[in-house]
């Protein structure tokens, strides 16, 4: 594995465990966070995935756009289509006022970055 790739799996990873810890919260768990994190962690793991195969991509955090930059070496991710563009929508709907997560929309971005992360993982011959 390319050292930059190394370098945004442990970034992905960082983003995991929070998103797991503030899941799991029993006392004031950050739902704002906890999506957020769900969409960082899916983001850097595309990224890795495009890294890994020198393949460029521009600085944006929109899922949907770098899926559509995989597939061409993951085809099979097509699957998390619509799971990365609900994903997507965290990187700044609940970072400002005017809108907050709840806990359902934090367990479903929790579910969804946990399957998704299997098969970046799988994808870059991790284990998991």
């Amino acid at each position: 594995m390319k050292p930059i790739t190394a370098e945004w799996v442990s970034k992905a990873e960082g983003d995991f465990a929070i998103l797991e810890r503030e899941c799991r919260a029993r006392k004031n768990p950050n739902y704002d966070g906890a999506c957020f994190h769900a969409q960082q962690c899916a983001e850097k793991y595309l990224k890795a995935r495009l890294c890994e195969a020198q393949l460029p991509f521009k600085r944006i955090h929109d899922l949907v756009a770098l899926l559509r930059l995989v597939l061409k070496l993951e085809p099979t991710w097509e699957l998390f289509h619509e799971e990365l563009a609900f994903l997507s929508d965290f990187a700044v709907t609940f970072r400002y006022p005017g809108e907050s997560a709840d806990k359902q929309s934090a367990h479903e971005a929790r579910r969804c970055c946990r399957r998704f992360r299997e098969s970046a993982r799988a994808g870059l011959g991790l284990d998991d």
